[in-house]
């Protein structure tokens, strides 16, 4: 395993909370995942089995852009789990802000309870996305649609298990991991070792610092579980994946593997991110996820819109 990075006292928390939890089951959190093959999505919810208190991680709420229609079958599948198991759910978390689809959190919440809760970098994609959408001084950009803005270092528990937050900005600048127990769900940093890294292209993203969340992640003990956000299928393989090691990334990642030099991955990955098409969802998908999963206000005829800004060529 890597030291610590010199200073870093949050990831040195988050390593010992590791470390201990590897050393008892009982501190270890039961995982489950929920793939949305139309998104590429992973949902995973995490409790304590001795408290059976919980957490929604990285909700996807159905839409149909074609149609405009909303619906929640990856919502109630989640809480049907989320009963059957008789869990309490404490909090519903993004890793943050989504390009690629739209999140159930406030229909998971009315449900379910829990606090919801986001990185503080949340501020800044409000601005930048405020801006894009004119959204007006109606959209406050303090982050209130959220009931806890997480920082890097920042701790909670579920029942007995302990959780650390590390900042991981790269890929936008909100992005948090949620160490939990021995379990670190790292939304858009890391895909599956043979598919590699996220993107970094996205107003706010940094390759360089995508290249440095990423190697801060895998200064975490060899075994910690990693639980991704989206998988897509490396060629040559069949099944989606969402769950891997730290081990496992530092040894095979296609992108980051140990010996990978910083200037070479940043080359690789602006090279790589300047060939990608825009996500699908990305309009929908920014506008109600910065809101918090909320969608707009109805207006005058008691419809909602999302809006498309349009950009126009010359001639």
């Amino acid at each position: 395993m890597e030291s610590s990075i010199p200073g870093d006292s949050a990831l040195e928390r988050a390593q010992a909370q590791v470390a201990a939890s590897l050393s008892d089951q009982a501190r270890c959190p039961v995982v489950r995942g929920f793939f949305d093959e139309p998104t590429h999505t992973a949902t995973f919810v995490i409790h304590d089995p001795e408290s059976r208190e919980a957490a929604v991680i990285d909700s996807v709420l159905d839409f149909d852009p074609s149609s405009g229609t909303i619906s929640y079958a990856a919502a109630e599948r989640v809480i049907d789990h989320v009963r059957s198991e008789n869990l309490t759910v404490a909090w519903i978390l993004e890793t943050h802000v989504h390009a690629d689809h739209l999140s159930a959190a406030p229909y998971l919440q009315g449900k379910l309870g829990g606090r919801l809760a986001i990185g503080r970098g949340i501020l800044a994609v409000q601005e930048t996305f405020g801006k894009l959408f004119n959204a007006g001084t109606a959209f406050a950009r303090t982050g209130a649609e959220f009931n806890r803005l997480f920082e890097d270092g920042d701790r909670f528990s579920l029942g007995g298990i302990e959780a650390t937050i590390l900042h991981v900005p790269g890929h936008t600048p909100a992005d948090l991991a949620y160490v939990i127990g021995d379990a670190a769900f790292v939304g858009d940093t890391l895909f599956m070792p043979d598919y590699g890294t996220a993107r970094a292209d996205f107003p706010g993203g940094d390759a360089r610092l995508l290249f440095r969340s990423i190697r801060r992640l895998l200064s975490l003990p060899d075994a910690t579980r990693l639980f991704l956000c989206h998988d897509y299928r490396a060629p040559g393989r069949d099944s989606f994946v969402t769950e891997t090691t730290v081990v496992a990334q530092r040894k095979h990642n296609v992108h980051v593997r140990d010996g990978t030099a910083e200037d070479d991955f940043v080359a690789m990955r602006e090279a790589r991110d300047r060939t990608l098409a825009t996500p699908r969802l990305i309009m929908p998908s920014i506008q109600v996820n910065m809101r918090g999963g909320r969608l707009p206000e109805p207006e005058a005829n008691g419809r909602r819109y999302l809006k498309i800004p349009l950009t126009t060529g010359q001639g």
